[in-house]
């Protein structure tokens, strides 16, 4: 499989809310808008709020997203009204996480990976 470009589509029940949400509360550029949808960026990825769908989402989904500094964000969140579900916390695999609702209730972790995680770690052997 050569994949040249990934995305997650959301179908929200309504569409002006949870674009709002991902524009306005946590800041996503938009990568692109067309009738009855927008795309934004997010990190290697693509979120697409698109069409409309009359239930929520399963609670198996979750739209996981690393950011650098994960204090600052919530606390840019807070600002703008948003209470996480959970605070950030370490995770038995290392990880900071917090996690946030949109509001058809998709799950939002927030990820910071620790300097001193092994996913920070060079495994490169060493020049020599």
């Amino acid at each position: 499989m050569d994949v040249l470009n990934s995305r997650i589509l959301l179908h929200p029940r309504d569409p002006e809310v949870t674009t709002a949400f991902y524009r306005d509360t946590l800041g996503l550029a938009i990568y692109r808008e067309f009738p009855g949808g927008t795309v934004f960026f997010a990190g290697g990825g693509l979120v697409e709020i698109v069409g409309r769908a009359s239930t929520g989402p399963s609670e198996a989904m979750a739209l996981w997203l690393q950011v650098r500094d994960l204090p600052a964000e919530l606390a840019t969140l807070r600002e703008r009204g948003v209470e996480p579900e959970r605070d950030a916390r370490r995770e038995p695999w290392g990880l900071d996480e917090a996690w946030l609702r949109d509001p058809d209730g998709v799950r939002i972790v927030l990820v910071q990976v620790p300097s001193d995680h092994p996913l920070r770690t060079d495994v490169r052997p060493a020049a020599g």
